[in-house]
C-alpha cells in the first residue's frame, strides 16, 4: 500500500489545515510567546514547556506544508501514520504542560504581570490540547471509514504512545539532578527511566516504519521479552524511587513542609517536595501502564508459541 494512494483526499486536508491546524499553530504560537517573554522569570518547568511548544508548533507546521503541497518524495515509513501519531503525542503534551506549568510552577508566581502571562500561557495550551483531541478523533474516523489500518488505532499503541509520554515528563522533572545526585539508588532509577523508554521508542519506530519483521528474533518473543523487561525495571523503580525520596531514615523529606524551596521564594525548579512526589505517580502510572499492555498475554502467548513450534511465521504476526 503506497502511502500517496491513502492520503486523505483534498477537501479533507483543506478541512484539517484551516479550521483545525492553523488555530492549532496559532495557540501554540500564543503559548511560546507568552513564556519566552517573561525572560529569566519562566524557571526551568517554563523552559520545558517552552521546548514542548515549540516542537509542536514546528512538527505541525511541517506536516501541514507537506499536506497542502502533497509531496511526493516518500518518508522512511508510511506517511499516513505519521499525523494521527503526532496528534496523539501533541495531545498528551499539551495536555501535560497545561497541568505541569500551573501546579509546578504558576502558584508559586507573585501577583503580576508574570503570573498573568503564566496564566494566558497556559490557557492557550489547553486550547491547543482540545484541537489536537479533535485532530485525533477526525482522523480515527476518517481511517475507520477508509477500513486504514494503523498501529495507533489499538490499544496497546495507545499504551505505548501514554507510556512513552510519562517517561518524557519524568524527564522533565529528573533534569534537576539534586533529586537524585546524592543516592546511588536513585542514580540506578534513572537508569531505569532512560532505558524503558529507550525501549518503548525502538517499538514504536519498529511499528511505525514496518520494520519488526526483519527482526532476528520471532516477534512474540520481541514483545514478551520487551514488556518483561520493562516491567521488572519499574517495579525496582517503584520501590527504590519512593523509599530514598521520602523515607527520613535513608536521607529522605517525608513531609512537603520541610523543603524550604516550597515554603521560602520560589527556585529555579519550583517546589522540590512536589517533583519527587511527581516522579514517584507517574512511575505507578507507567507501571500499570505496562500491566494494561497485556503483560500476562504476552507470557501466554510466549508459552503458547513455544509449545507450538510448528505455526508458520504468518500466523504469529496476524496475532500481534
Amino acid at each position: 500500500m503506497s502511502s500517496r494512494r491513502i492520503i486523505p483526499e483534498e477537501d479533507d486536508v483543506d478541512t484539517l489545515c484551516y479550521f483545525l491546524r492553523l488555530p492549532q499553530v496559532i495557540s501554540i504560537c500564543l503559548a511560546f510567546s507568552l513564556v519566552a517573554s517573561m525572560g529569566n522569570e519562566r524557571g526551568a518547568v517554563g523552559n520545558w514547556c517552552l521546548a514542548i511548544w515549540c516542537l509542536c508548533f514546528t512538527v505541525t507546521v511541517f506536516i501541514s506544508m507537506y499536506e497542502c503541497f502533497y509531496c511526493d518524495w516518500i518518508l522512511p515509513f508510511f506517511w499516513y501514520k505519521l499525523p494521527i501519531t503526532y496528534a496523539c503525542y501533541a495531545t498528551l503534551f499539551c495536555l501535560l504542560t497545561s497541568i505541569m506549568y500551573p501546579i509546578f510552577y504558576v502558584q508559586y508566581l507573585p501577583y503580576g504581570p508574570s503570573r498573568d502571562r503564566a496564566i494566558a500561557a497556559s490557557a492557550f495550551s489547553c486550547i491547543a490540547c482540545v484541537l489536537y483531541a479533535i485532530d485525533v478523533a477526525y482522523t480515527w474516523k476518517h481511517y475507520k471509514f477508509k477500513n486504514i489500518p494503523c498501529y495507533v488505532h489499538t490499544l496497546p499503541g495507545l499504551l505505548k504512545i501514554l507510556e512513552s509520554a510519562v517517561a518524557c515528563v519524568i524527564f522533565v522533572f529528573i533534569s534537576n539532578t539534586s533529586l537524585y545526585l546524592h543516592q546511588p539508588a536513585l542514580k540506578w532509577c534513572v537508569v531505569v527511566y532512560s532505558i524503558c523508554f529507550v525501549q518503548v521508542a525502538v517499538a514504536m519506530l519498529l511499528k511505525l516504519s514496518g520494520w519488526e519483521n526483519r527482526l532476528p528474533l520471532r516477534l512474540p518473543i520481541f514483545h514478551l521479552g520487551q514488556t518483561m523487561l520493562s516491567f521488572l525495571l519499574y517495579v525496582s523503580a517503584m520501590v527504590l524511587w519512593p523509599l530514598y525520596q521520602f523515607d527520613e531514615k535513608l536521607g529522605g523529606q517525608p513531609h512537603w513542609y520541610t523543603d524550604m524551596s516550597c515554603i521560602d521564594e520560589l527556585t529555579d525548579y519550583g517546589c522540590v517536595w512536589d517533583q519527587r512526589l511527581a516522579v514517584a505517580i507517574l512511575t505507578a502510572i507507567n507501571l500499570l501502564i505496562l500491566l494494561n499492555t497485556g503483560c500476562l498475554e504476552d507470557i501466554l502467548k510466549g508459552f503458547r508459541m513455544t509449545s507450538t513450534p510448528n505455526q508458520s511465521l504468518e500466523n504469529q504476526k496476524r496475532s500481534w
